[in-house]
């Protein structure tokens, strides 16, 4: 099967089309239109070096808030008061230290200046939001992603201490569970699976884009 091309053209091929890995289109760019084309399509992108790559897997891992699981440590440590919760604080700072970090079968990171800039824009134009985790006055953990009506698609996260991540992407979760449909974790991890994530075939997923 032949990878579409994407030209200057807003648009994004049907995400049947894929390839058995997920990977749908490659080339475009990274303007605020088309990724939320994108994203209101079930299709995120995902690269370390030009070309652009989008994906659309099936089966998608995502976390429904209600099936959000917390141990009974994490409910200590929460309730220690240890980490102070943020949002939206410093959206540029969650990114840069996210860019740290290789995604699962990289070396090097996803998060290219290109990258930043753009989701820096999201973020400006009210689409991207970010979670911040305090100790004392220093971020040590974070997360950021795109909400778009009853969805948050997460993007990445970071912890420079243990639980960090955790206590910011569970007190995210259950802030924001009256309003969520799903959360679209993209890429499976030993860490999300741990706190209810799992996966759901693609057609599922689309249905659940529904920006009607």
């Amino acid at each position: 099967m032949t990878v579409f091309r994407l030209s200057k053209q807003l648009v994004f091929p049907p995400v049947q089309l894929s390839e058995s890995d997920g990977l749908l289109a490659v080339g475009g760019d990274l303007s605020a239109d088309r990724l939320l084309l994108a994203y209101r399509s079930g299709i995120f992108p995902w690269f370390d070096e030009p070309p652009i790559l989008w994906w659309s897997p099936d089966p998608r891992f995502v976390l429904f808030p209600q099936n959000l699981r917390v141990s009974s440590s994490m409910k200590q440590v929460l309730k220690s008061g240890r980490f102070r919760i943020t949002y939206n604080a410093d959206f540029p700072a969650v990114i840069a230290r996210c860019s740290r970090i290789a995604r699962p079968g990289q070396t090097g990171t996803w998060i290219t200046a290109e990258m930043k800039a753009a989701y820096i824009r999201l973020h400006q134009a009210g689409h991207a939001m970010s979670v911040e985790c305090w100790l004392d006055d220093r971020l040590v953990g974070g997360l950021y992603g795109i909400k778009i009506g009853h969805c948050f698609f997460g993007e990445s996260m970071f912890a420079e201490v243990s639980n960090a991540s955790k206590a910011a992407f569970i007190t995210f979760v259950q802030a924001y569970a009256h309003e969520l449909k799903v959360i679209d974790c993209q890429v499976e991890t030993e860490h999300l699976a741990s706190l209810g994530a799992t996966f759901i075939s693609r057609e599922e997923f689309l249905q659940l884009l529904d920006f009607s």
